[in-house]
């Protein structure tokens, strides 16, 4: 089975019902909904839109709504678009109602005041770089760094320290306020600075509200990374935005850092931006851009995302069937035994965990262990709000995971969790039922046959707040 999850970006190449059920059999298992462009009533449309197809399949798709953010944005550059060549001069402005290859005019109305001579802009998700070399009362001359095709209305990459938005903005909260009416699984905070900036949104705990993935995007984020982790319930490696605030010989080795620390903690982490940049417009991806998928799988990352190539590609299915072949092919070479020695150094570091906490961390890393050593088929997570699942997870067990919840909300977002296979099961008064349940469902529905010698772990009752109870059990 493939274990490295695949997160896909909904737009007009793939938001039709036979597309989005094309996607879902290829190995999509979040659909992302963008929420920079278009109207709240269109993204709905989206979503429901995905709901249908999954429920037609019987499949388990979590649903990720990535909030507008503090998204500086340009005028729209002419039907076709625009080449930038290496070594054009360019002015920067704001007001216009349009862009062109000489000016470009953005919304952010501080834009000019707040970006200083020497600072680095960039277009998209990076393809296209500037450097400021001069300035007036209303001017930015700037001259390209790195030039390439431009088209619609791209972001407008400022470093993070000279944007003055707040985030989460007053757009981004009524779109939330939406989406959440609506059940949606996972919400994303773009352009997040601290722990306070999630707090802010102020929804309720995952499964009884969203689960909250913060977008690692500046560099405020990744000072402030053990505060934002501790707040939130995944977290999403946007290596576009970061490659402003950083180098690019930097972003290999945050990418590493940011995944190690919030993995070791039991965060699904989406690794994001170019992954198979060019299945935009090709049918196949360049060697480079599959060593970077395979790279991220080794990295430990929970999944990969695909952005405009599932969104406005050529073939959005391709797109995903291709990720789908190579992180399950990178899936196979991943170092297990490894990895669960460095995220367990990493949580010895961290210090004094809660009782619960540490009695969940101690279950959870000897079901890993006890499941190699007895030779068992899977390990079997009885979880209500899915942390048993995730913390089984981070240490990557080269079993799978199957897990168990009463709670449906709580079964999607296990979606984006490497390794895992979530199931909604019956509510149950009484541990042992649940069990049994669980044990039921894997010998009807799953390849494991009678005899099967599984993990179980489980809280000793259905009130306790810690899972506390490992058995290794035989499938009836």
């Amino acid at each position: 089975m493939r274990r490295t999850k695949i997160v896909a970006t909904i737009g007009p190449a793939s938001e039709d019902p036979t597309t989005l059920r094309a996607m879902i059999r290829a190995g999509m298992d979040v659909a992302r909904i963008g929420c920079a462009h278009g109207t709240i009533e269109e993204h709905l449309a989206k979503y429901k839109a995905i709901r249908a197809a999954a429920k037609e399949l019987d499949a388990n798709v979590g649903i990720l709504a990535d909030l507008p953010g503090p998204k500086v944005r340009c005028a729209p550059f002419p039907e076709g678009g625009v080449v930038f060549e290496d070594g054009d001069e360019v002015r920067f402005t704001t007001g216009e109602t349009s862009s062109s290859r000489e000016v470009i005019s953005s919304d952010y109305e501080q834009m000019v005041q707040s970006v200083e001579v020497g600072d680095c802009l960039a277009l998209g998700d990076g393809n296209i770089s500037f450097v400021v070399h001069d300035k007036s009362a209303d001017t930015l001359f700037a001259r390209v760094v790195r030039g390439a095709k431009v088209q619609g209305k791209p972001g407008l990459q400022i470093p993070s320290d000279r944007i003055r938005i707040s985030t989460p903005t007053e757009e981004d909260f009524r779109f939330a306020d939406a989406f959440i009416e609506e059940g949606v699984d996972m919400l994303a905070i773009s352009f997040v600075r601290s722990a306070h900036d999630i707090r802010s949104l102020g929804v309720e705990p995952a499964p009884r509200g969203p689960l909250i993935v913060a977008k690692i995007e500046t560099r405020a984020a990744v000072e402030n990374l053990e505060g934002i982790i501790t707040v939130s319930g995944a977290v999403m490696v946007a290596r576009g935005d970061l490659g402003v605030d950083y180098s690019l010989s930097e972003l290999p080795h945050l990418q590493k850092h940011i995944i190690r620390r919030c993995v070791a903690r039991g965060l699904p982490v989406i690794t994001a931006t170019q992954m198979l940049e060019s299945m935009v417009y090709a049918p196949t991806p360049t060697r480079a851009e599959a060593s970077d998928v395979a790279n991220a799988v080794f990295d430990g990352t929970s999944s990969v995302m695909l952005s405009g190539e599932s969104a406005v590609g050529v073939d959005p299915v391709n797109a995903v069937a291709t990720m789908a072949e190579i992180t399950q092919r990178s899936d196979v070479g991943f170092p297990h035994e490894e990895w669960a020695n460095t995220v367990s150094q990493v949580r010895e570091s961290d210090g004094e965990l809660g009782a619960g906490a540490l009695t969940t961390d101690a279950i959870t890393m000897a079901a890993r262990r006890i499941a190699k050593e007895v030779g068992a088929q899977a390990i079997v997570c009885l979880s209500r709000t899915g942390y048993t699942v995730r913390s089984v997870s981070r240490f990557r067990p080269t079993v799978p995971i199957y897990g168990f919840s009463p709670d449906e909300r709580a079964v999607r977002q296990l979606s984006m969790s490497w390794g895992t296979i979530a199931t909604k099961s019956q509510e149950r008064t009484q541990p042992e039922d649940m069990i049994d349940d669980a044990l039921t469902l894997l010998s009807d529905h799953t390849d494991l046959t009678t005899g099967d010698r599984v993990v179980v772990i489980s809280g000793h009752s259905t009130s306790t707040r810690a899972t506390d109870t490992l058995r290794v059990m035989h499938l009836p």
